[in-house]
């Protein structure tokens, strides 16, 4: 993923990114940016944000994702896959209902989840919730819209550094 630019955020952006990630996933998480945070923009669009040299966030069409090496201190609602859809979903599938053994009840349409297998509960993915938990496990169609994966150009970042 090529870099367009990288800066350093000012104090007022950084207080703004700061509220957004306390509003969104809790202010204890807020706490993990740290007070020199940089914006790293790449020419897919895709807008990294790093502090104390680790990728934490990225923003991706206007919305902010956690990365999945931030999935641990993240209190993201879960939605778990049989052992057959884990190699669809690490190669960027979306999630198909029929593959989701459980879902998190509160999970909401348009909600942050992350998405884990059935036998570990490793993350592989974090998603956008397409459906509520509830109606996840349906007969067909998709539930979850998978936004960062496994092996990604994002996770090859994080492994690099």
């Amino acid at each position: 993923m090529p870099a367009k630019r990288r800066y350093r955020l000012r104090k007022d952006e950084l207080k703004n990114l700061v509220r957004e990630v306390g509003d969104r996933f809790g202010g204890a998480v807020a706490g993990t940016l740290g007070k020199e945070v940089e914006i790293q923009e790449s020419e897919e669009g895709i807008d990294l944000i790093i502090s104390g040299g680790r990728m934490l966030f990225f923003r991706k069409n206007g919305l902010l994702f956690p990365t999945l090496k931030m999935v641990d201190l993240i209190q993201l609602k879960r939605v778990a896959v049989d052992m057959g859809a884990v190699p669809h979903v690490v190669n960027g599938a979306d999630v198909m209902s029929p593959g989701i053994v459980s879902a998190d009840p509160e999970i909401k349409a348009g909600d942050v989840v992350v998405v884990v297998d059935e036998r570990h509960g490793k993350p592989l993915a974090i998603g956008l919730a397409l459906l509520d938990g509830s109606a996840m496990r349906a007969p067909k169609g998709k539930a979850v819209k998978n936004i960062h994966h496994v092996g990604d150009e994002i996770w090859r970042l994080l492994e690099a550094r």
